[in-house]
């Protein structure tokens, strides 16, 4: 079935679009016919100022469409840095962007965020244990805070990082299950089905296993990682057993187009692959 029959769905502009600087991208969006998207940290710095912060929370507003998942600051990411969680010396970095995050997700009714875990720092004090522990203590933190805001932090497995310690649903559980009772509720698991079924995870079971776990979801084909019907991942078959098993969320378009976003789309059929995208914007334009 075509992704358009999947219920819920959302393009991650993080992805999507990136024919177009950020702050018209939601706009674009809007146009190929999406009521919701997601987005990494769209900002360079863990604290950006004050003017950046603001053109993205008008560029969505403006744009008509919900927020439905925001990704914390996680750090250098060209250069390989895949969070800052469990990132020894960076605690109160890591606590500085929450509040950012918090807060921005607050104004614009996003309700889901991302936290990247971290890479492993060979030469850290303490090595791994001192980063687990440092995770569920930042963790803990941030559930407590985001349980007060209604929402809910989420922790995701990632592929092709060996550095990255979480490559499973059981490694993200074995994290969330060590945070105390009064916020575990509100720490879920990011089902990145893309990095799960690399990673040689059996997706099917791994679903009827942790449904209950499931924050927010993720598609990408595999492999390549492009929009669904560019390999051989069973991506209709995993989300109709999500449905079945009660998860209501949107499904998280995740990918890099094989061609164009707007081709992709058109092929997905969600859009007609000539989309009269809007243009730049005068702050993206500086």
């Amino acid at each position: 079935m075509p992704p358009a029959q999947w219920g819920p769905l959302d393009a991650n502009i993080s992805m999507l679009f990136t024919e177009l600087p950020m702050l018209s991208r939601p706009a674009a969006a809007a146009a190929a016919g999406f009521t919701a998207v997601e987005a990494w940290w769209p900002f360079g710095a863990a604290v950006p100022g004050d003017a950046e912060v603001t053109a993205f929370e008008r560029a969505v507003r403006d744009a008509g469409v919900q927020l439905v998942a925001l990704n914390g600051f996680a750090g250098d990411m060209p250069a390989g840095e895949r969070g800052i969680l469990s990132w020894p010396g960076r605690q109160q970095e890591f606590l500085d962007n929450l509040d950012v995050l918090l807060g921005l997700g607050g104004r614009l009714d996003c309700r889901r965020f991302n936290l990247l875990y971290g890479n492993r720092a060979d030469s850290a004090p303490g090595g791994a244990a001192a980063q687990d522990e440092l995770a569920v203590q930042n963790l803990t933190v941030a559930a407590r805070a985001a349980r007060r805001a209604g929402a809910a932090v989420l922790v995701e497995p990632l592929s092709a990082l060996p550095q990255y310690p979480l490559r499973t649903s059981s490694d993200v559980l074995g994290v969330l299950n060590r945070l105390p009772a009064d916020c575990a509720d509100a720490a879920r698991l990011l089902a990145d089905l893309y990095h799960l079924a690399v990673n040689g995870e059996d997706i099917p079971a791994m679903l009827d296993r942790v449904h209950g776990r499931i924050g927010h979801v993720q598609v990408a084909d595999v492999p390549g990682r492009h929009e669904p019907g560019t390999g051989t991942a069973d991506l209709d078959g995993w989300v109709a057993a999500l449905r079945r098993l009660g998860y209501q969320g949107p499904i998280g378009l995740e990918y890099a187009p094989l061609e164009s976003t707007a081709a992709g789309l058109g092929r997905l059929g969600l859009g007609d692959g000539s989309v009269p995208w809007p243009a730049p914007s005068p702050a993206d334009q500086g």
